[in-house]
Formats: structure tokens, sequence, C-alpha cells
């Protein structure tokens, strides 16, 4: 036998484990996802009321955030935002798979590639109107709503949940919608 062949299949061994550490797909301590979560309902066209910042969504706003069925049972993620420094539009385009059950509102997401991150439905109206969406770590939250708008009470319940999860609502960008 080949004395090259257990090296090969060490370092494929090594690839896939780093893979899935950069892949890090997981749900903020004492979250739960949305269950039961209904896909079809969530599928659609969504407005980001607020997020927490960070560098992909950096001088955004007019940001949606559109979920489409695709033919292979994934979710197409469309994301698109204005950004006013730059005045461009920006707009990134990746997938979306269930962690687990498609009942469960607990998914990963990519735009690069193999990499994945946590996609967490925390929160969600009877209506599919209004829905709280965590990250993989208390560094990423998100506010999103059918309309341009929310209303105070759901506003007030969502940051009050996230608040108790640990997150610093004082620091969320509140993404103006023109």
């Amino acid at each position: 036998m080949n004395k090259r062949y257990p090296i090969l299949f060490l370092a494929l061994g090594v690839s896939v484990i780093a893979i899935n550490a950069i892949s890090c797909v997981s749900i903020p301590k004492g979250a739960t996802a949305v269950k039961p979560f209904e896909k079809d309902k969530y599928l659609g066209k969504w407005y980001e009321i607020a997020r927490m910042d960070f560098k992909f969504e950096k001088n955004l706003n007019n940001v949606t955030a559109t979920y489409s069925l695709k033919d292979d049972g994934s979710i197409k993620v469309d994301n698109r935002g204005y950004n006013y420094v730059k005045q461009e539009w920006k707009q990134s385009v990746g997938k979306a798979k269930f962690v687990k059950e498609s009942n469960e509102g607990r998914l990963k997401v990519s735009f690069f590639g193999p990499f994945y991150a946590g996609y967490n439905v925390i929160e969600i109206d009877k209506d599919y109107q209004y829905a709280l969406i965590a990250g993989n770590n208390l560094k990423y939250l998100w506010i999103l709503s059918r309309n341009k708008s929310i209303p105070e009470t759901v506003k007030q319940q969502y940051l009050k949940k996230a608040e108790s999860l640990g997150y610093d609502t004082a620091t969320l960008v509140w993404t103006k919608q023109d």
C-alpha cells in the first residue's frame, strides 16, 4: 500500500474539520428557534428595521432581504441595501438550509461557498409580519418587518427578548427605509 494515502486522508480529515470550525453554525446561549416554523409563510420580502452593525452592512440603508425556494429545497437569500456613503446599491445573494428539521426556524446561511453562519428565527408573530433573528452569537441580531416600519409594541417586545439573552440593544443600528 502506498504510504501517501494515510497522509492524504489525514489532510482531508483536517480540512473538513477546519471548514466546519470556520462555518460556525450556532445559536446564542439561552435562545431557542421558533418551532413550529412555517417556511412557506416566511418566504418573500422583509425590510430590515434594525441590526447589530458589521462590515458587510456598514453604511447601508433601505436594506431588504428576499427569500425564495430553490429547486433543491434550499432557500435563496437575496440581500440588498443602499450604501449612502458610496451612493450605490449593494447586493449579496446566498443560500440557506435548515440545520435540523424544516419546521424549526434554525437555519444556516452562506454567501461564501462552503462557509455557513447561524440564522435563527427566535421570535415571530402569528401572521409572519415581524421577526427577531439571532446570529451565531451576541454580535449578530436583526429585527425584520414585512413593512418599512414596526409597531412600537412589537419593537419593545423584541428589544426586551434580545436584552434577556444578553444583547446590548443600545448598539443597534436603526435602518432608514425611504
